[in-house]
């Protein structure tokens, strides 16, 4: 245990429950985003917990989140709904006409 009572294995929990979150809100984004995806599970779980911390940040910038707040479920979709766009912009292949 460490000086602030928070044990090695509350830190580890932590950090598997992001990463799960992260995952659902990437698939949710995915699902309500049409079109090809590129990437796979990674990149899916990758773009959902960016997308939670784009949420917060700009929830913070607008006075919805205090400095401790977490962003909402539904926030943290549309985070990463806009990064799944941004990603699609900048990585999608370019077809050929």
């Amino acid at each position: 245990m460490t000086d602030s009572g928070v044990t090695p294995r509350f830190v580890y929990m932590e950090i598997l429950g992001t990463i799960l979150i992260g995952l659902a809100v990437g698939i949710i984004a995915k699902l309500l985003m049409p079109g090809d995806d590129p990437g796979g599970i990674i990149i899916t779980t990758l773009l959902g917990i960016a997308g939670a911390f784009l949420a917060r940040f700009i929830g913070q910038q607008l006075g919805w989140y205090g400095e401790r707040d977490a962003a909402g479920f539904l926030a943290s979709v549309g985070g990463a709904i806009v990064l799944l766009l941004l990603y699609r912009l900048l990585f999608a292949r370019r077809r050929r006409v």
